[in-house]
């Protein structure tokens, strides 16, 4: 009797929306941002988000990575309950648990890629030694070992999101945020750019968030989910602008 393959264990969400709501007053008008929003997002999963111009999405983003709170509604990240600390313990929190990737890199121009990528270390209670190790670490990981001390005019576009996304792993964070990270680059850049986070999710097993407009990013990530007008839309695996 041949026995049956074993059900692939369920990944736990990593990250725990619940009807959560943003609106800010103007006099006595109420701007609602997101209406009740309510996801889950498995552990390592490569999450998209797309949406037009003012749907919420990097409202979204913000709110789980801790740089804004709820007007309503829980967000849990790694079974803490981020919707309900206080400024000071969201930045403690944010430290250690979020790497941010931008579009425009947001490298210091004086610092190099080294200093640039120690930056978040500075902050924790870590010997120069042991951020010596992490720091070389990331930078290898993103393949610029051989531009530890390049400043960032002395890098392309490409190496300069590379040096961003070394920074944003550096502390070994429980997820990455990325807004828009490819929307500054080339096509060939940005491919290299999705290449490298895809390879990163499996290598560290990350869970990534990603904010685009560009359906050839969105078709490499797990799952996309579409807002409008603070609203989930549509979600799916397999929808896909070609």
């Amino acid at each position: 009797m041949i026995s049956p393959m074993p059900t692939p264990a369920k990944r736990e969400p990593v990250v725990r929306v619940h009807d959560v709501h943003k609106y800010f007053r103007r006099g006595s008008e109420r701007l609602d941002v997101l209406k009740g929003l309510t996801l889950e997002v498995p552990d390592r999963e490569f999450l998209g988000l797309m949406g037009p111009s003012g749907s919420g999405k990097t409202t979204l983003l913000n709110l789980i990575a801790g740089l804004d709170t709820p007007s309503e509604g829980e967000i849990w990240v790694a079974d803490q309950m981020i919707s309900g600390m206080s400024e000071s313990q969201l930045a403690r929190w944010r430290t250690r648990n979020v790497g941010f990737v931008f579009q425009f890199y947001h490298l210091l121009p004086v610092m190099t890629a080294y200093e640039n990528v120690e930056l978040p270390l500075l902050l924790l209670p870590l010997s120069a030694r042991q951020r010596r190790e992490q720091v070389k670490t990331a930078l290898e990981l993103v393949g610029l070992s051989d531009r530890l001390h390049h400043r960032p005019g002395q890098l392309s576009g490409g190496q300069q999101q590379r040096v961003g996304i070394a920074r944003a792993i550096v502390t070994d964070p429980a997820i990455l945020v990325a807004d828009e990270p490819t929307g500054d680059l080339d096509a060939r850049s940005a491919e290299e750019i999705l290449d490298l986070l895809g390879e990163l999710r499996e290598s560290l097993e990350k869970t990534i968030l990603l904010v685009t407009h560009d359906p050839r990013a969105a078709r490499r990530t797990d799952r996309v989910l579409h807002l409008d007008k603070g609203v989930l839309v549509e979600s799916g695996v397999a929808d896909r602008a070609e």
